[in-house]
């Protein structure tokens, strides 16, 4: 897709906001939104400057400015916001050389496939995200001077099979457990539906 098969689909899908993303070192999301009108051919060209002492593992203060350079081939419908939304994800960019950033995830993962072909091993890699879904009922945590601490409890634990819930019907899950269960061990199919 280019810039502007881009724009022309957000325009197409009505969308009233543009949603830029980039992940940190670490491979943690960023993202923050724009009005639509900001969703131009220049933006493509230009980038989108941003304080990359403010990311982790990124820049220091003095020399924090950075550009995020969207790929029109990453440009979707995010269907979880109540504004239609057009969402893109970005390169980190040195503003001055313009070349790619070192320490962004992106390029790291784009220069180990070109590596990957180059040496004939593959001529593709997939890279992605183990995606887990926890839901706590409780969760606390604290550190001292003198101490440190956390609990995290769930009501689909193990731990609770002994724990007076009026009924407690026993559907906990085993110890690691948790993985593809069935209701009614899953209490939270609907949830996670929602």
């Amino acid at each position: 897709m280019s810039p502007r098969e881009a724009i022309e689909f957000a325009r197409e899908n009505n969308a009233r906001v543009v949603d830029v993303k980039f992940t940190d070192l670490f491979g943690m999301w960023h993202h923050f939104s724009m009005p639509i009108e900001a969703f131009t051919e220049e933006m493509f060209d230009e980038g989108i400057g941003f304080d990359g002492s403010s990311i982790r593992g990124f820049q220091s203060i003095n020399v924090s400015d950075m550009l995020l350079m969207p790929d029109p081939e990453t440009v979707f419908m995010d269907p979880f916001p109540e504004v239609a939304t057009v969402s893109v994800i970005c390169n980190v960019v040195d503003p001055i050389t313009r070349e790619r950033y070192t320490r962004d995830p992106r390029y790291v993962a784009q220069k180990a496939e070109t590596y990957l072909r180059s040496t004939g091993v593959a001529d593709t890699a997939y890279f992605g995200p183990e995606v887990e879904f926890y839901v706590f009922n409780d969760v606390r945590y604290a550190q001292g001077a003198h101490f440190g601490y956390y609990y995290i409890d769930s009501d689909e634990g193990e731990w609770n099979t002994g724990r007076e819930e009026k009924p407690n019907l026993g559907y906990k899950m085993r110890l690691k457990g948790g993985y593809f269960p069935c209701p009614p061990a899953d209490t939270l199919q609907d949830l996670r539906t929602e």
